[in-house]
């Protein structure tokens, strides 16, 4: 019999959570004229819910579909990889081939010249055929390497496949129970970095930060997408002794414990606060400005931000959100956006180290490299061609 989820256990729990927070916020009311973030605002509060309803119906869909696109293990992941090669393929040779193209021509200027001395003026095609070839298989390429290696990972980092490489065995009890939290926290706090840290991560988790509010409903925003990534595998704890069994509730508890943390209305905990991630640590992580990006990583301890340099504060208050924000409650929307920025600037791309670099980098490099790069797609031809 397959053992029940605790975060699924704990959803009335996290109702019940809410609805006091509610109740605290009316007992407690902002001052007139003042929109307060941490209050519940419908629509941002149904967007929320939907989407963490979202997170536990998704695997049930992706799941099956990347199992059958694993190479190495299914047919479709023979196909996933010859369609990135010939992608990949065409793409280099839309490059070559738009390099040595010369658009355009010239053209005479009617009524000041002569006929026979045309005046150099540069005219472009209206459809750049070869541009949107080459657009459309650079995307599919990034795309379908991307696929392929996050499903190869997932399937060779579980930790029922690991648990048969544990060097002394798994090992039931207590200690066991608490080396696994700990050890999940631990990986937890490196994932969540990364994820702030490369874009490919951050697409799937950014629908976490969308919301410009920060309430307990805020922890139920969850991404819809986390079987196309790839993270520090918490199989590794396997390796430790950890049974399978285990592992899922340290996921658990981590999560769980993360709920509470997404609040505006516990200010402090005491001493507490030099140990654990807290309200206040966790609004900092929230917060969109510059002193409050990519800090304060941890989930249960803070200690992790504190030993490797990423811990802040909370001093200014927060204002929550992205640093552009999308400023919509489509759901679609929420799931894709950064999806579909990727994916126009690798179509936007003029080189492979650009196009990966637009997965694979930071945030902050990409939207630098898109506005480098606009300059350039604007500019006129450079030699024109007698007409």
């Amino acid at each position: 019999m397959q053992r029940p989820d605790l975060t699924v256990l704990a959803i009335p729990a996290f109702i019940g959570a809410m609805g006091a927070e509610l109740w605290w916020q009316r007992r407690h009311p902002a001052a007139p004229g003042e929109d307060r973030a941490g209050d519940y605002e419908l629509n941002d509060t149904i967007a929320s819910l939907s989407m963490g309803i979202g997170s536990l119906v998704a695997p049930f869909v992706t799941g099956p579909l990347l199992r059958r696109l694993t190479p190495g293990s299914a047919k479709g992941g023979a196909a996933l990889l010859a369609v990135g090669a010939a992608a990949g393929a065409a793409t280099t040779i839309g490059d070559v081939l738009r390099r040595r193209r010369t658009n355009g021509g010239t053209l005479p200027l009617a009524g000041t010249l002569p006929s026979d001395e045309p005046a150099p003026v540069t005219v472009r095609s209206r459809v750049d055929a070869l541009g949107l070839l080459t657009a459309g298989s650079a995307v599919a390429a990034v795309a379908s390497t991307a696929v392929a290696a996050a499903t190869v990972w997932t399937a060779q980092t579980s930790a029922t496949r690991l648990a048969r490489f544990a060097p002394f065995g798994l090992r039931t009890g207590a200690a066991s129970y608490l080396l696994g939290i700990a050890a999940w926290d631990f990986i937890y706090y490196w994932n969540h970095r990364l994820a702030h840290e490369s874009r490919w991560l951050w697409a799937v988790h950014v629908v976490h930060h969308s919301s410009e509010r920060y309430n307990l409903s805020t922890a139920l925003r969850q991404p819809v997408a986390e079987g196309v990534t790839m993270a520090v595998p918490y199989g590794l704890l396997a390796l430790l002794g950890v049974p399978p069994r285990y592992i899922e509730d340290a996921r658990a508890i981590n999560l769980i414990y993360q709920f509470w943390i997404h609040t505006e209305a516990v200010r402090s905990i005491g001493w507490l606060e030099k140990v654990l991630n807290t309200p206040s640590h966790h609004r900092a992580h929230h917060g969109s400005q510059r002193q409050y990006l990519d800090i304060n990583h941890g989930s249960i301890l803070i200690v992790w931000d504190k030993l490797f340099g990423t811990f802040e504060p909370e001093v200014e208050r927060v204002r929550y959100g992205l640093t552009r924000n999308i400023d919509t409650f489509n759901l679609g929307a929420i799931a894709t956006h950064e999806w579909r920025d990727i994916a126009a600037d690798i179509a936007t791309a003029p080189t492979w180290s650009d196009r990966f670099g637009f997965l694979l980098r930071g945030p902050g490099w990409a939207y630098e490299r898109r506005d480098e790069l606009a300059p350039a797609a604007l500019e006129p031809v450079s030699e024109p061609v007698a007409g």
